[in-house]
């Protein structure tokens, strides 16, 4: 379902524009901000912070090897990983963003049959066709 979208009835269209033009009147500014909102914008703000708060916590780490204390140390690595693993899933969204916004999804592909003849394709969809297969002759 992810990704897919239902086009509107015109009922349902009217309804939309109708709250639209309610919520405009009621609240322009949020209507300015939110039109503004970027998506990709967002997560690579996100993800500079967490670059920021990485090398933070290179310091923190740091800090604590000079000054003897373990439990600094531990909390600078414990700052660099969260960071990390933040600047890993805001790059992710914006590579997805950024194929969700330039991109159309492709055509749904036909459902053939490959013969034995035919290489293309990787490992995991040939295994997935030789299940199918089965499954199909079982029935």
């Amino acid at each position: 379902m992810e990704g897919s979208t239902v086009p509107l009835s015109e009922e349902e269209q009217r309804q939309f524009e109708q709250l639209e033009r309610a919520l405009a009147a009621e609240d322009p500014k949020f209507v300015s901000a939110m039109r503004g909102t970027n998506v990709r914008l967002y997560y690579k703000r996100r993800a500079i912070l967490a670059g920021v708060g990485f090398v933070l916590g290179i310091v923190i780490l740091m800090a604590g090897a000079i000054i003897p204390n373990t439990i600094i140390g531990v909390i600078g690595f414990v700052v660099m990983v969260a960071c990390l693993y933040i600047a890993a899933l805001s790059m992710k969204r914006i590579s997805n963003a950024g194929d969700a916004d330039d991109i159309p999804p492709p055509p749904p592909q036909s459902k053939r049959h490959r013969t034995r003849h035919e290489s293309s394709g990787s490992f995991m969809e040939r295994m997935e066709d030789r299940w199918r297969r089965r499954r199909d002759e079982d029935l």
